[in-house]
């Protein structure tokens, strides 16, 4: 994919390193010339000094041709015109990160496509760390909808043993979960789970759900004999 960077704070920074190393195409737009220089050396992305709301800007960084731009702009102002500008210029999703939730609708209405939800992902990381230490949030999915989280299950846990199928159809694991990967870490072999698959001790299991229902999962997917 082509995809335009509007904005290269830390946030940005880490997400052009990601993308890059996907071997996706990126072009990070910046004001800040050091931050330009910056990313350049360590990712060896294509940048452009100049502000992503100028719509020469967005042309030169191939906007016309671009799958995606991500708007992470310190001002929503400046991400709301950054996103009426690429829609103009036909880019067909534009994702924006949103600090203040007053400014939903107006970037709904610029043609965002996708939302983050800033505070939000930092209040629902913070309780998990308080509540569920022994959940980890891999990613977040549908701007916010479900999640994908990884738990390990501990020694002489009760789900040792028991197949895919069989924790599926207990009363007490939550439908709303799936499970969708597995990793031995003794052996280092990832598995896409199937019905039949069994769980061991110190295996990573990645599952999909929300946070409403990943607690229950967690508890039985850990809890001791």
């Amino acid at each position: 994919m082509y995809i335009i960077i509007a904005g290269v704070g830390v946030i940005g920074q880490q997400i052009t390193k990601i993308l890059v190393e996907n071997k996706h195409d990126v072009v990070a737009v910046d004001k800040n010339r050091e931050i330009c220089e910056s990313i350049y050396a360590e990712t060896g992305a294509l940048t452009i000094l100049g502000n992503a709301t100028d719509i020469y800007v967005l042309e030169q960084a191939g906007a016309k041709k671009a799958d995606a731009v991500i708007c992470l702009m310190h001002h929503a102002a400046d991400n709301i015109a950054c996103a009426l500008l690429a829609k103009s210029l036909g880019v067909p999703r534009v994702i924006s990160r949103l600090r203040n939730p007053a400014y939903e609708g107006a970037y709904r209405l610029a043609g965002v496509t996708g939302i983050v939800r800033m505070a939000d992902l930092l209040v629902n990381e913070l309780m998990m760390e308080i509540e569920q230490p022994k959940i980890r949030k891999v990613v977040t999915l549908g701007s916010g909808k479900a999640e994908i989280y990884a738990v390990k299950i501990p020694p002489k846990a009760k789900s040792v043993g028991m197949s895919i199928k069989e924790i599926a159809e207990k009363k007490n694991f939550p439908e709303q979960c799936v499970f969708v990967g597995n990793y031995d870490e003794d052996k280092g072999n990832f598995q896409i789970p199937r019905g039949g698959n069994v769980l061991h001790e110190g295996d990573m299991v990645f599952l999909v759900s929300t946070s409403q229902y990943i607690k229950q999962a967690a508890d039985f997917l850990t809890r001791m004999k």
